[in-house]
């Protein structure tokens, strides 16, 4: 990933006139898709891109983006999309910290007319695509002042393409919905193996725009709570040839796989992460090990769950910039820290051994991230980045972020707030919020408290207030903080 040389195929063979890309009114067919990716590779490396370059790609538009991110590739470079969601203040602590040797900000040239003809996949291919190349960096979640952008190599992407069209059934005759921005990880890989497989990426970023596009396309990746939207327009008559949905970024709840198979609709659900890729695969058993994936449950002492190692060919190389984050290696072992039970009812154990999970234990049971983060909405948001940002507000003393279960987004994200009961306080963090904030990372809920609960070295009990805010201890109630105002 990404696959320029793929588009170049395609488009110098039989498939040339099929559509490959789809966003709102605009349209292009790999030959036209092949000469934009040329020319825009072209103007990259006229201006001075070289192999190995770091390129951000600030662009609103995800036609615009997606063609530049093959550019890119096909220049030998190293893509970054950003979010457009993104604050102005958000994007520029990321130019910062990133220091991209490229910042593309408007589209990249289109090929001249009269040049969409040339069909021969080896004018303009640049350097040979290798496995081993740095193709393309994203970020684990929106983060404010410690930008968390995870790069990977082609082959740990590309490699899982075959894997991944066996699972859902993709073929080159199919459309395949891409319902999120490219940001994301989720969504860009949907992307980028619909046009390896040689079918057409429809992006619909967005609840209209996905229901709009239902009659008209195959198979969808989304996340659980954009389901739950395509599910409602089934129900509603909406018409549709959807056969598979492909589903990640948070586990599915049962009520949604009897929708689905009531509607005819194949439910493919999987598990990973950003700096992992894939893990477990769900089609209808539970999660198992996605295949060449190994996966272990290390005990954790005194409890029935287990922290999730995998050893994957899938797995990044890490981050950029030298950012920390929950990615961790032990040889060739990597996690980033979510819990599971046990496999086999292996209960409480010392952290000693590793439990297998194999073809003859039961499916992978997820329980969480252990260091606090919120999975929500397939956005991973770090605890202390959102703190960081509501915590200069006048009138806060200390803030503590948690996640909150939510049947459609997975999670949502919640505040607790020490400080004075004073009118106006929660429209300041909120405005501050939307300044700051990706909109994953912004609280959805907010509670006020006097002085936040802390253990005997004078640390916040952040387990006592997860668990009031997450509902799992009877003797920590939501309903004791007070709602802030």
């Amino acid at each position: 990933m990404p696959v320029a040389h793929h588009v170049l195929r395609h488009a110098a063979g039989p498939g040339r006139d099929r559509p490959a890309l789809r966003h709102a009114t605009r349209d292009r067919t790999y030959a036209e898709l092949a000469a934009d990716v040329r020319a825009g590779a072209e103007h990259l490396t006229a201006t001075g891109t070289r192999p190995g370059d770091l390129v951000a790609l600030l662009l609103h538009d995800p036609l615009d983006a997606l063609v530049g991110l093959l550019a890119v590739d096909l220049a030998g470079a190293t893509g970054l999309v950003a979010d457009p969601a993104w604050p102005v203040h958000q994007r520029a602590e990321v130019l910062r910290a990133l220091t991209p040797a490229v910042v593309v900000h408007v589209p990249l040239p289109r090929a001249a007319p009269g040049t969409v003809g040339l069909g021969d996949a080896d004018r303009g291919a640049g350097p040979p695509p290798d496995d081993a190349d740095t193709a393309w960096a994203g970020f684990s979640s929106g983060s404010t002042g410690r930008p968390r952008a995870v790069v990977r190599d082609r082959g740990s992407w590309t490699r899982s393409f075959d894997h991944v069209s066996r699972l859902t059934g993709t073929r080159a005759t199919d459309t395949v919905l891409v319902t999120g921005p490219l940001a994301s990880s989720l969504h860009c890989f949907a992307a980028v193996h619909a046009l390896a497989v040689g079918a057409c990426a429809h992006l619909a970023p967005g609840p209209t725009a996905t229901t709009a596009a239902l009659a008209a396309s195959d198979v969808v990746h989304l996340v659980p709570s954009r389901l739950d939207d395509v599910l409602d327009a089934l129900v509603a008559g909406m018409p549709s040839r959807l056969r598979t949905a492909v589903v990640g970024g948070a586990g599915l709840d049962p009520v949604q796989r009897e929708r689905a198979a009531a509607s005819g609709l194949e439910l493919v659900a999987y598990y990973g992460a950003v700096e992992l890729s894939f893990v477990a695969v769900d089609t209808g058993d539970g999660l198992r090990p996605f295949p060449e994936v190994d996966v272990a449950v290390r005990p954790q002492p005194g409890t029935s769950l287990g922290e999730v190692w995998v050893r994957s060919p899938w797995v990044s190389q890490g981050y950029l910039a030298g950012a920390r984050g929950p990615l961790r290696r032990d040889g060739a072992w990597a996690t980033v820290g979510d819990l599971a039970e046990l496999p086999d009812g292996a209960g409480p154990a010392p952290a000693t051994s590793a439990v297998p999970l194999g073809s003859g234990s039961g499916p992978l049971v997820l329980r969480g991230r252990g260091d606090g983060a919120v999975l929500t909405a397939g956005a991973t948001v770090v605890p202390e980045d959102v703190e960081a940002a509501l915590r200069p507000v006048p009138g806060v003393r200390d803030v503590v972020v948690a996640g909150a279960p939510h049947r459609r987004l997975g999670a949502v994200v919640v505040a607790v707030v020490e400080a004075d009961d004073r009118p106006g306080l929660r429209a300041h963090l909120e405005r501050v919020a939307r300044a700051t904030l990706a909109p994953a990372q912004r609280p959805r809920r907010w509670y006020r408290v006097d002085a936040l609960p802390r253990t005997a070295d004078g640390k916040v009990a952040r387990a006592a207030l997860g668990a009031a805010v997450a509902g799992t201890d009877p003797a920590a109630r939501v309903g004791e903080l007070g709602v802030l105002r």
